[in-house]
């Protein structure tokens, strides 16, 4: 983290491209909605609540985990054999190997789109709708992880192979900032429950904002996202330890 910003100028490029990145991004959903008022039973006040939550938790996820997709690279030079040298778990080194401090700012525009959203739209607060609000953003924040490792576990099988996973990880972070009613059937499954993205933000919102679900989808799910988060981590420890037990060296 030190020698990050020990590049002034370098380090704050990179944090205006990352920020540049997720307004970008928010402006996509802008120029949607400024062709169509409701999309999926949800205008643009309600669905930049399901922005700021699916963005801010992914952002900081990405933050702490993102460095993982780097593991080809480790493998493919070999340079993974130098992490079973030290006496420490192999997932505990890739996991603080780095920090992304760039990600600071795109996970700025994550929350200013949460705040915005929380303040614009008519929620009526209660005890059980703040401690949603923070139950949903952990458990959010732990299944975007989740995804960086099961994807990781992956790599010793595909090595070159990382787009695959990335259509998932990448994929199912752009589907949890969007209205999971306008899904295909198959994309509901997917990523709604065997990836959890739909319960990352989506179903939360809607308990928040009191709105009915899609068919399958009910709001009443939004407490369920603690299981999603257990689900997604105990799938990714057991693709992580698959693919351990799997890799045998670079030859170094």
């Amino acid at each position: 983290m030190r020698s990050q910003r020990s590049y002034r100028s370098n380090f704050i490029i990179d944090l205006v491209s990352s920020g540049l990145v997720g307004a970008i991004e928010l402006a996509e959903v802008w120029l949607l909605f400024h062709q169509v008022t409701v999309l999926g039973g949800m205008d643009f006040k309600q669905v930049l609540l399901v922005f700021g939550l699916a963005d801010m938790s992914y952002s900081i996820a990405d933050m702490f985990v993102g460095h993982c997709d780097t593991l080809p690279k480790y493998i493919r030079e070999g340079t993974l054999d130098v992490f079973y040298l030290r006496p420490q778990p192999l997932l505990l080194q890739l996991m603080t190997s780095d920090i992304s401090l760039r990600r600071l700012t795109r996970a700025a525009i994550g929350l200013a789109s949460l705040v915005i959203g929380l303040s614009i739209n008519d929620i009526h607060w209660s005890v059980a709708h703040i401690g949603l609000l923070v139950l949903t953003i952990v458990c959010a924040i732990a299944i975007f992880s989740a995804m960086y490792i099961w994807a990781a576990g992956m790599q010793f099988f595909l090595i070159q192979g990382a787009e695959f996973t990335n259509a998932f990880v990448y994929g199912g972070r752009y589907a949890s900032t969007q209205p999971a009613a306008v899904w295909s059937l198959p994309l509901k499954a997917l990523f709604g429950f065997v990836f959890p993205m739909a319960l990352a933000a989506y179903v939360p919102a809607l308990r928040l904002l009191d709105l009915p679900g899609p068919a399958g989808m009910p709001n009443w799910l939004a407490w369920c996202t603690p299981i999603a988060a257990a689900w997604m981590w105990g799938f990714a420890l057991i693709m992580w330890r698959f693919g351990v037990r799997h890799y045998q060296g670079g030859g170094g």
